[in-house]
């Protein structure tokens, strides 16, 4: 998810125009159905909608749907515990692959969701709303509660925002991972997208070429993820004190969100004495319940940290130290990017930094992955 300024700047300087979408930009008849009876039903549907209606990029399409697929992480050895993990706006289940392969090597049984809208072309997220997300999670929810009645939930940016908003209604989850949570956008015009929507119906429109995640995004989706954040203000709000472990991960470059709430959030509300804070960055803005890891790594040709970067691994295949994912849409401008694009050496960072001499690519991994796993199992073991 990126920041909806440029697209707000557009939309008060120029007027709309009409012509015939490319395929990845038009919208299916309707959404995957997510009210299946058992998971193994919800993954079998929810790869044959994606057969059907989802934008190819490669030749392999059979990876591209296993890549963008819901997935359930057996554990050799069961705990008897087990996690849901929700990925954000305009990504894929692929986001928790590393932490959630962790997982279930530590026991737990864990399943990753689609959430609909995603995993198709970016024109199906036109057709979602906040409640078809918040019913698709809770129906998750209650399909693995009757797999384990030990279950923590986990969610990324918009999907921190869904998990926390059922876990502070039902005292039965044990706990939560949250990485960079969306609780509030960082940027002030982000409310208008609930008006923008009907008026305007893209917040942003680029090529479509990364088969993880989307480029682009319609304002009925920046208006259903506000409307998240919404939701989990006024669920915290009236939530004085969660009394439940909570891991929360925040990289201090992280421009696409407000990071300042959420940490608030954290200081005041999660109030569980063993819930941690990793902060990726120098400047750590509290003291207790925190660790922080600099992020300053000129070794590793990486200026700070990112929005999605504490997700990966060093060694992931995709988005790690010698990853086939470059991300050079990193709002640094085309000349820049182009280069970036055509392989000239680059610099790592979150998105929106620019630094003179340097191009930067998203950093897309975690050079303390480990060390975050580790404060993460210290959470998940409080009994």
């Amino acid at each position: 998810m990126k920041t909806l300024l440029p697209a707000f700047i557009l939309f008060l300087t120029s007027s709309c125009t009409s012509h015939e979408e490319p395929y990845h930009f038009q919208q299916a008849e309707a959404l995957s159905p997510y009210a299946q009876a058992s998971f193994e039903q919800y993954v079998v549907e929810t790869q044959n909608w994606m057969k059907a209606e989802r934008n190819f990029l490669t030749d392999n399409q059979e990876l591209e749907i296993a890549l963008n697929s819901p997935q359930e992480y057996q554990p050799q050895q069961s705990n008897g515990e087990a996690i849901l993990l929700v990925h954000g706006l305009g990504d894929s289940p692929y986001s928790f692959n590393d932490i959630a392969t962790h997982l279930s090597d530590k026991g737990y049984l864990v399943r990753t969701m689609l959430l609909p809208g995603h995993g198709s072309k970016v024109g199906d997220l036109k057709l979602v709303t906040a409640d078809i997300w918040q019913e698709s999670v809770e129906h998750q929810i209650k399909l693995l509660q009757q797999q384990s009645d030990q279950v923590w939930l986990g969610g990324y940016s918009t999907g921190a925002n869904l998990v926390t908003s059922y876990a502070l209604t039902d005292d039965s989850i044990k706990g939560l991972i949250l990485y960079s949570p969306a609780f509030n956008g960082s940027s002030e015009l982000l409310p208008m997208a609930k008006y923008a929507q009907y008026v305007m119906e893209w917040a942003d429109q680029d090529p479509e070429t990364n088969y993880l995640r989307y480029d682009s995004l319609p304002m009925t989706a920046a208006a259903s993820y506000y409307e998240t954040t919404q939701r989990v203000q006024q669920k915290l709000a009236s939530t004085p004190s969660y009394n439940k472990p909570v891991f929360m991960l925040i990289s201090e470059g992280d421009t696409v969100v407000d990071k300042d709430f959420a940490v608030d959030q954290f200081a005041t509300r999660f109030s569980h004495p063993s819930s941690q804070l990793v902060w990726l960055g120098n400047n750590p803005p509290l003291k207790e319940r925190t660790v922080a890891y600099n992020m300053k790594l000129p070794e590793l040709k990486i200026s700070e940290g990112s929005h999605m970067g504490g997700l990966f691994s060093p060694n992931n295949p995709e988005y790690g130290v010698n990853g086939k994912n470059r991300l050079c849409n990193n709002g640094q401008g085309a000349e820049l990017e182009a280069q970036c694009l055509a392989g000239a050496e680059v610099w790592y960072s979150s998105y929106g930094y620019v630094e003179t001499g340097k191009i930067h690519a998203r950093l897309t991994y975690n050079p303390y992955f480990d060390e975050s796993l580790a404060r993460m199992e210290e959470v998940l073991s409080v009994h």
